[in-house]
Formats: C-alpha cells, structure tokens, sequence
C-alpha cells in the first residue's frame, strides 16, 4: 500500500514525503548522550519563541475560524488488559486503543463533544488498521495519521504495543509497553506541514507531552517545531510532563527528562503535570511530601508552582494530586493556577478506583474543555478532577463519562441507580 496518509480525507499534502531511513529508536537515541548538556543541536534548532506573559491573560480563537477545537500530537498503541487476571499468567486480553496525547483528544470528543484530532503514525499492517478502526470509534479526526510501509516483520518500523494490568488492594498496577522504534517514534522535522493544519485548517488548542518526546532522539524537535508554529498562529499550547521512568531509563534517565523538558516548556502555555511530574521531568522540589508523595498538601504545590513560574511564563499551571492507599482506594483532588490566582477542586478521599491508568488524560481534557468553553478556571479543574475521576472507574485508557455524568459529579451527587 505504500506510503500514505488517511487519502479518502484528502490531507496528503501534510506530510511530506518519508524518509525511508527507518533506524531504530535506540540508535538514534545515542545522539543525546546521557550527560550532554541542553543545547538546541540536541534536539532541534527551537528558534524563535514567540512572547507570552502568564498574567495578559488566555486568547482563544473562536471556533468558527477553525476546523479543530484541539489537536494532539503523539503515539496511539494498543492496549492489552487481562481483566482480573495477570499479564503473565491470562489467556486472553481485552484490546483498546490509547496513548497519552490521544487520550486527551478522544476525551475531548467523546465526552465534551468537541472536534478534535490527532497526529500520529502507524505502521501499515494490521494491527494498525486494528487501531485505526479503535480511533474510528472515538470519533478523533486521524486524517493526519502518516502510514509507514511495513517491512513484514517489524524490523524497521512497528506499532506500539501497552499491557497493562489494573491492580487490587496491596497489589499495584503493572504496565509493561512493548514500542521500540514505533513508526511515531520515527517521525522527523520537516515532515508535518504545521503552518498548514495550524494557519489554512485552524485550530484553536494544541496538546502533547512527555511520553511523545521521550520516544526517541527526534521527537522533542518535532514537538518544538510543531509548537512553534502553534503559537506563531495563535494557537493554545498545552504539554503533559507525564513522566514515565521506562521510558528514559535507557535515555539518560531523569537528567535527561529535565533537560529537554525544559526546553519544551519555552513553548508551552498551559503546563500540566502530577504530584511527581514537577520534580522527575522539570527538576523543582515540593517541600514537605515525603520520599513516596505521601504528604499531598496543596499548599506545598502552591509553593513549588510560584518557583516554576519565575522561570517560565506559563498562563495555567495544573496538577493532579493522588494518595494510591491502595490499588482500588486512592484520595484524588487537583490544583490549578490562573491569572495570578490558585484554584482548587474538591479532594476525594478514599475514591474508589477500577482502572487508574488514563485518569490525568482525563483531567486534562475535562480543564481543556473548561477553559475552552470560557467557564472559568474554579469550573474547569472541577470539571478535570471529576472527569478524572469518573474516567478510572471503567476499563481502559480512554473515558466512558457523559458531560452530563461529570456536572453531577461536579455538583456532588450520589451514586443511587439511575433508570
């Protein structure tokens, strides 16, 4: 089939033409050693950063001069989950699409329903198309998708494999990804055409984060370029640290993380993170929580936040807050910062968890659309913190809530059957 972009939606003049020099992942991350220092040959030339101050407040372009309301940049994988079973011990798995980026996108449109896309690659064999047809189903717009050839056995290029169990009681959740020199993981500068889908298509939100840049030596260049453009065209940049330690343990580990972190976030509007992201992939302390975050108050978020803040004019700084007492009992709440102020959502102790994996996406996607629909920060990190907490009491990666669901949630009403 060769390689394509998604033809029956007629976006082929997005991508450039591939380069057909698929090097694995681990080989070009040895283009980064472990101890370079964080200059832009190292990940990209970032050129100029277009000027924004965190207190001139958000300017979000109107819908009607855009096609998206949001796009996401990042892998979609397929999931694995072996229900009440273990990962090496079931005989079957449930399969779901996700990926950290895309997880925000679909929440976006499932829940809020708001247009969104995503930008990605897949590997044109089956299971890609396996995957394709799990994004069919989420209604995220995958005209964007670049198809890498298959070579019939992997060696070159593949799709990224998640398996992940949910845990119960003292036993955590366990994930295991499988996504070395993933097609996504090969994508370069110069092969989106981001001046076209953020100037001519329009769209109003821009969201990526730690997991797509940690993928491989090119993608954190790709990530500045694409926000660049962003904001060069006045789109809203958001970014998730997301921190995953599997995933630059092989990279140079969290020096690394914090090194190219840090450039991403000259680029980055709205910075959004968890109680360890601010640490592990930024480098700030949080004084007072413990070696194993067991101490979450927000006043001590605050504090770290206003130090970030001196180096970065974020315009929204948000995290979420989780206690894991266990597996399936977690205490859960969120912070926010905006126009010079904090903002807080109610905490949720002892909150019942069914499938944890995906709730920060969904915090994000429920502050997004907050902020997007113009209701106000207060409304917008409880609308993310109920969203959260509604997407980890089903199965999967991505959310099952109804808008409606959320505003009951966010209004404090009970769990009494509805019929």
């Amino acid at each position: 089939m060769g390689d394509r972009v998604s033809e029956r939606c007629g976006t082929a003049p997005l991508v450039a033409q591939c380069r057909r020099q698929h090097v694995r992942g681990r080989h070009r991350q040895a283009a980064i050693a472990d101890d370079a220092e964080p200059t832009s040959a190292a990940v990209g030339e970032t050129g100029p950063i277009p000027e924004k101050r965190h207190d001139e407040g958000m300017n979000i372009k109107p819908k009607d001069r855009c096609r998206w309301d949001q796009l996401s940049l990042g892998e979609v994988m397929l999931r694995f989950d072996p229900g009440d079973q273990r990962i090496w011990t079931t005989r079957q798995f449930a399969v779901c699409e996700g990926g950290g980026e895309y997880n925000v996108a679909r929440g976006l449109k499932r829940c809020f329903g708001l247009d969104t896309a995503i930008v990605t690659s897949l590997a044109d064999n089956p299971i890609g198309k396996l995957i394709e047809d799990l994004m069919n189903q989420g209604g995220v717009d995958h005209s964007l998708t670049k198809w890498f050839p298959y070579d019939g056995v992997g060696r070159s290029v593949r799709n990224g494999l998640n398996f992940t169990e949910r845990g119960f009681g003292v036993r955590a959740a366990l994930g295991c990804s499988d996504r070395g020199h993933t097609a996504v993981s090969q994508l370069q500068e110069g092969e989106i055409d981001w001046n076209r889908i953020f100037r001519e298509l329009g769209v109003r939100w821009f969201h990526t984060g730690g997991i797509f840049c940690a993928l491989s030596a090119s993608t954190p260049a790709v990530a500045m370029e694409a926000m660049r453009a962003a904001r060069e065209n006045g789109v809203i940049v958001s970014y998730d640290l997301n921190y995953r330690d599997s995933l630059w343990k092989s990279y140079g580990g969290k020096k690394q993380a914090q090194q190219i972190n840090r450039q991403v976030a000259a680029y980055v509007d709205v910075m959004l993170g968890n109680e360890e992201d601010f640490s592990a992939a930024l480098g700030y302390d949080v004084k007072g929580v413990g070696d194993e975050f067991s101490n979450l108050a927000s006043e001590s978020f605050q504090a770290m936040i206003e130090v970030v803040l001196k180096d970065f004019p974020f315009q929204v700084v948000a995290t979420t807050l989780r206690k894991a007492t266990s597996a399936t009992r977690n205490d859960w709440g969120a912070i926010c910062y905006c126009d010079g102020k904090f903002y807080e959502a109610p905490r949720r102790n002892d909150l019942e968890i069914y499938d944890r994996v995906g709730g920060g996406d969904s915090f994000a996607s429920g502050l997004i659309y907050g902020l997007l629909a113009g209701k106000g920060p207060q409304w917008a990190v409880e609308c993310g913190a109920a969203h959260g907490a509604l997407a980890m009491t089903t199965p999967g990666d991505t959310t099952m809530a109804t808008l409606k669901e959320v505003e009951q949630v966010m209004k404090g009403a009970g769990a009494r059957i509805v019929r």
